[in-house]
């Protein structure tokens, strides 16, 4: 797929010829549970407020929570954005009566959910919803029986109940439509895109960041979460490979691999593995780095790793091909469509050919200097202001059938 294909062919800001609505975008998962999509509900609203609509964007979320790594109050500030209160947790069965009596109160045109738990019955407006990945479908061994059956159930009444359907990438339509038999015209595509202030950063601002977190001159970041279907533990077992026989001083035996990311604590498989094989001193975990922190982290990166065996999306490679990072990548679901020609892609059930490609980028400069310019203009052709127009498109859709 090409790049006109992925990224939506707009500029400017359109003004819209839409009658003006009320637009409910359901902010209750901002917080550190959803780093993902609580970024994407944060970049979606920004880039919508400076959109000129005449629309009003209502943003739903509960009191303040420990955690929460968003400022609602920043949002609230852009004009055109208000924010209301409910009083039901993101996963809680009382949401389905109160979201509801909420949206009539509030006199929404419609509401957005950027997640399957949503209102399924009951809503006085037409209503979209996100569907980032079919993950619970292509890999369910990832969750318990429980897990599985509530998400074969929240996911089919999310996508049977939903005036509008939402993706982030073609690979994650293809998933959509086959397992739901659904025509591929009926869910629409937003790419998403790096924030503005992930870009290469000067070197005392990288440094600074260094020291705060004690990092070595040369390191391999890979940034995500723990969650099995994330490779992390084979990106260990590759870097075990990359460490035997290498040169000490050599820039392979010099680099360290940093872990960063939302660590979950049912999950440490990762933190044991590196136990087991003796590689503490060659691999640190940063967990929950502050998202202000992140651009000097990409910045410093020799390289950046990303094997993760299926996506939606991943934003992580964009972000550090934004910042200037040489990207290494596995070659399946929607990342290919992400990086383009602009990343070294490997096999990611191969830790040999995940190790392979961390020592050629390691060993040659001239390959990922390469790489850096190629990433800097791949990441430049996506942006949230696309992202925000089509997805406004959808809106006005939605509302007018």
């Amino acid at each position: 797929m090409n790049v006109g294909d992925f990224v939506v062919k707009s500029n400017g800001h359109p003004h819209s010829s839409c009658a003006p609505m009320r637009i409910g975008l359901d902010a209750r998962y901002i917080g550190d549970h959803f780093p993902g999509i609580g970024r994407y509900i944060v970049s979606l609203a920004r880039a919508l407020a400076e959109l000129d609509h005449g629309h009003t964007l209502v943003l739903l979320h509960n009191p303040p929570r420990p955690g929460t790594r968003y400022s609602l109050s920043d949002l609230a500030a852009l004009p055109g954005v208000e924010l209301a209160v409910l009083r039901a947790a993101p996963f809680s069965p009382l949401q389905q009566i109160e979201l509801p009596l909420r949206a009539r109160a509030l006199r929404l045109d419609l509401l957005h959910s950027p997640y399957f738990i949503k209102p399924y019955i009951g809503l006085p407006c037409p209503s979209a919803v996100t569907i980032y990945d079919m993950l619970g479908w292509r890999f369910p061994h990832t969750l318990s029986w429980r897990g599985r059956l509530l998400y074969r159930l929240t996911m089919g009444l999310a996508v049977r109940s939903a005036d509008a359907l939402i993706t982030i990438s073609e690979s994650a339509r293809e998933d959509l439509a086959f397992h739901y038999r659904l025509p591929r015209e009926r869910i629409a595509v937003t790419p998403l895109a790096a924030g503005s202030h992930f870009a290469p950063q000067p070197p005392t601002v990288v440094a600074a960041a260094r020291a705060r977190y004690s990092l070595p001159d040369s390191y391999v970041l890979y940034l995500g979460s723990n969650k099995p279907h994330k490779n992390v533990e084979r990106l260990i077992r590759a870097w075990e490979q990359v460490g035997e026989g290498a040169d000490p001083d050599g820039p392979v035996g010099l680099a360290h691999l940093i872990l960063a990311g939302h660590e979950d604590a049912k999950h440490p498989e990762a933190r044991q593995l590196v136990a087991a094989l003796g590689l503490g001193t060659r691999v640190r975990f940063l967990p929950n780095v502050a998202d202000t922190d992140l651009p000097a982290l990409y910045s410093g990166a020799t390289v950046f790793a990303f094997p993760s065996y299926y996506e939606g999306f991943g934003l992580p490679p964009l972000e550090a091909m934004a910042c200037g990072a040489p990207v290494l990548c596995a070659h399946t679901s929607s990342l290919p469509e992400v990086v383009g020609d602009a990343a070294l892609t490997v096999d990611p059930y191969s830790s040999i050919e995940i190790a392979e490609g961390l020592v050629r980028l390691l060993s040659h400069p001239e390959l990922r200097r390469d790489l850096r310019e190629r990433g800097l203009r791949r990441a430049s052709e996506f942006s949230w202001q696309r992202t925000a127009t089509e997805t406004l498109r959808v809106y006005e859709g939605c509302v007018a059938r």
